[in-house]
């Protein structure tokens, strides 16, 4: 039997270069001297990334790579890094994939075992939790709200006795409502902050309850501008009162019908956090009403 060929030439790498948000002084200098080095750039609009390769005087060619046609140009990237061509990959602003285009491909290029290098750099929701002054320790990400307010409302429906922080994008023209919709459902007098127009000239950090936060972004049109990053407070039990999130019960739940009602119970704390003591009631509470 003919044993197969060597390739004779290996692939090249895919870089996943993140850029500024706002400020050129945050793009990284190893940042500058990959997307100098590598043979090509696949940019979500090269018309926004053509002016940041200009101002830094660099010269490599770019080819759209955005939501539209992402799954359809991906073989030609794959193609060139699969000749041994470094390809980078950036959005047109932050870090590429994160409520940007960019997934396919990297998923393509791992899927043909090529290396795929992370360039890290500006992200808005880092940048926005590190000075929020919010419990960071754990986190949840949920990007763009629906932009009807019936689904968005669901969608905060079912946030709402999230003990995480959370953090979402928002565009915009929706700011004041997308507030207005938090308000009602999580309450007036949870924590929360917007960032917007990070790193920028007009850079905004305003930290105030919901109810508070709607009143004032309400009475400044120039707060329902540019780039916008919503941070609210995690669920808490009200004071003196041990409740238990639905999100905790839909764990016990799950437990109980596969182990015994203190293990569950045992294994349902370990998981959640939430004393073990309190579960136990729930579970036994659980089991009188079957």
């Amino acid at each position: 039997m003919k044993v197969p060929e060597l390739p004779t030439q290996s692939s090249g790498t895919l870089y996943v270069v993140a850029t500024p948000i706002g400020n050129l002084e945050d793009i990284s200098a190893r940042a500058l001297r990959i997307l100098a080095e590598v043979a090509l750039i696949a940019a979500e609009d090269t018309r926004h990334s053509a002016r940041l390769l200009q101002h830094f005087g660099i010269a490599t060619p770019l080819q759209a790579c955005h939501e539209h046609n992402e799954r359809e140009q991906g073989g030609r990237f794959i193609g060139r890094l699969q000749a041994g061509d470094d390809v980078a990959l950036i959005s047109d602003a932050g870090t590429p994939l994160i409520s940007d285009p960019g997934y396919h491909l990297v998923r393509q290029a791992r899927a043909m075992g090529i290396r795929v290098v992370p360039v890290p750099g500006a992200c808005a929701l880092i940048a926005a939790l590190s000075a929020a002054g919010l419990p960071s320790d754990r986190f949840i990400f949920e990007g763009f709200l629906p932009a009807k307010m019936a689904a968005r409302r669901a969608r905060l429906e079912l946030l709402r006795e999230e003990p995480r922080t959370l953090i979402f994008y928002e565009a915009p023209h929706r700011i004041l409502e997308c507030i207005e919709d938090m308000r009602l459902v999580f309450g007036a007098e949870r924590l929360a902050l917007l960032g917007r127009e990070l790193t920028k000239t007009f850079e905004t950090l305003k930290s105030l309850p919901l109810g508070e936060l709607y009143d004032w972004v309400a009475a400044d049109s120039n707060q329902q501008r540019g780039e916008c990053v919503l941070l609210v407070a995690g669920w808490e039990a009200p004071a003196g009162d041990e409740q238990v999130s639905a999100g905790v019960m839909r764990v016990l739940d799950l437990l109980l019908a596969e182990l015994p009602l203190k293990r569950a119970a045992a294994l349902a704390a370990e998981i959640t956090g939430v004393r073990k003591n309190l579960l136990y009631q729930q579970a036994l509470e659980r089991q009188k009403g079957a």
